[in-house]
This record gives structure tokens, sequence and C-alpha cells, in this order.
């Protein structure tokens, strides 16, 4: 069978909870101590999201609080109330905050019709980017992944690409992600996402870069189940040469929103570029939610309505 020509992205708004992060990974632009210690608040957020009525998937993206400190209540209490605005205004909330108790992962998962989580990857070079950050360790993120598969919540994770890590130890990840998938069967995508330095140090990848994540591409389509996506972020692969990676097994290029909060300096394209440069090399850009096709039957009744009727609602496009 001919593989599909179709390639689907999510029109995102992205909003962040806090910058501070208990995590200090070496290579994270994300993160800022120097930020105020207060968290978003639901009238920014909702002017954040009215400003943006095309944008359907609302990616909550945290920085982390230690599951004992004193702030921790309050920082879960707007993740939930984030979400909350974000599906009375229509739109559905997908969250990325870190490792999240059983009680925690379950009360987002009535609320969040996806949710997602990095592996990162496995191997000495990525832990010693880790080496501050304790929530980065194999076993916390496994767990994770394993929690959301029992709880039955869609779920996102992915490899960061290019901190020194080999072409096995990529594969040895994707292998957990397999094993993960085959047990529990709510991996709906994967996104390898090639790491990028930022600020005055930012460059576009070469074409050695390319090459070597393209073989990891095509090792994640031979590895990973056939259900599960694979995603590229567009702003981290120089566009004349995307569907290079669309032709070795990408089919999801993400959620796009207006900028990339975690790489700055690379700008996101606008979708009607990608969508008229990827036409003219015989691909189809189709708009989608945060929650694939696939993984809405096993969504909570309500929000599974909820799913469905912002589904029939943007049939016609976006």
């Amino acid at each position: 069978m001919a593989p599909s020509r179709r390639i689907t992205w999510s029109p995102s708004l992205t909003l962040v909870p806090t910058r501070h992060c208990f995590n200090a990974c070496s290579y994270c632009s994300f993160r800022d101590p120097a930020a105020p210690a207060s968290l978003l608040e639901p009238a920014a957020a909702l002017e954040q999201l009215r400003a943006r009525p095309q944008a359907r998937e609302v990616l909550l993206l945290s920085g982390e609080v230690p599951p004992d400190s004193p702030a921790r209540a309050a920082w879960f209490t707007r993740l939930l109330a984030l979400s909350r605005l974000a599906l009375a205004e229509g739109r559905l909330p997908h969250t990325n905050a870190g490792p999240l108790s059983r009680r925690e992962m379950a009360a987002l998962g009535r609320l969040n019709p996806s949710m997602g989580l990095m592996l990162e990857g496995l191997g000495p070079a990525v832990e010693g980017h880790h080496r501050h950050a304790p929530s980065k360790r194999l076993a916390v993120r496994l767990g994770q992944l394993e929690q959301a598969g029992r709880l039955g919540i869609p779920f996102t994770t992915g490899l960061l690409l290019g901190l020194g890590e080999s072409q096995a130890e990529r594969r040895d990840a994707l292998e957990l992600i397999a094993l993960l998938q085959h047990t529990w069967g709510h991996i709906q995508e994967v996104i390898l996402q090639p790491y990028r330095p930022d600020g005055t140090a930012a460059r576009p990848l070469s074409r050695a870069e390319q090459h070597d994540l393209l073989a990891t591409i095509a090792a994640a389509r031979a590895i990973l189940p056939p259900e599960v996506h694979l995603q590229l972020p567009p702003n981290l692969w120089p566009l004349d040469t995307l569907p290079e990676a669309l032709a070795a097994g990408i089919d999801d290029l993400g959620g796009i929103d207006t900028a990339d909060v975690i790489n700055p300096a690379y700008a996101q394209p606008r979708p009607a570029v990608l969508r008229r440069q990827l036409a003219e090399a015989g691909w189809e850009l189709v708009p989608r939610l945060c929650v694939h096709s696939g993984w809405i039957g096993s969504l909570p009744l309500p929000l599974r309505r909820r799913v469905l009727a912002l589904s029939s609602a943007a049939a016609g496009g976006c």
C-alpha cells in the first residue's frame, strides 16, 4: 500500500502558566529563574485565547514545581482552571507540565483530550545534560508514560535529538516507547525534535545533521507501531528539504502557534506558506485536533462529545 500523502498539523496557542522550573537542563532556553513567581492569570489567558480564535488546541506548557513544594497545590489548581477556561472558549487543552501524581493526571485527563511528556532520550550524554534535572530521570519519565497508559489518556511523547546520544541509544528509546504502546495503546504520537541552539548561536540544520536525523526518522517508523504518528516541528527543519523528512516517515507537524516558546529563535512557518510549499512537493496539509482521530473513542463521554462537536464544526477546514 502506498503511503498517505496527507500531513496533519494542529492550529495551536501556547499558554505558559510559569517559566519557573525546578529542573535546570543544560540546554534549556525556556526556564527563567528570574521571572515573576506569579502564575498566569485567567484574565490574561482569556485575552490571549480571544486574540487567536483560529487556534483549536491550547497547549498548557509549564515549568515544573517540585512535588513536595508548598506552591504545588496553587500551580496544579491553575492548570485545572486554564484547562476549564480553554474548554469554555470552545478550545481543547493539551497539558505538558512535567511529571504528575496519579490523582493529578487523572483530574487533568477529565479535561484534556490529550496530554504529553517528552521522554527526551537515554544514555550517558543525555543524563549529563540532566544532572540538575531530577524529574528527567529515565525511570520517572517511563513511569509517567505507563501511568498515562493505565489511565487511558491519549498521550504524546518524544525524543530530543542531537544531545550527543548515539543512533543505537535513539533506537533503544524508541523500542521502549513501542513496548509501552503495545502494552497500553495510548501513545498517539512521537515527536522527533532536533535540538537547536538558541539566541545568537541559532543556526539551521546542516545537511549532515539532516541526514543523521533522516536515519532516525526511518528507524522510528520501522520500530513504532503503524498507528503512532511521527511528528517533526517544521520550524526546526529547513522548509526546502522538509519533504525528505516526510518521505522518511514524518506524518504530522504538530501544534503551530505564531511563535515557538521553546525555540524562540526559530520562526514558525505560516500555515498558508507551509501548505503551498508542501503542495508543490505533492503533499496535502490537513488541520487536526490535539487528539488524533484514532483515540477520540477512548475519551470520557463528556469530553468525547466536546471533541466530536468541535471536529464537526471544523469539518469545512481551518
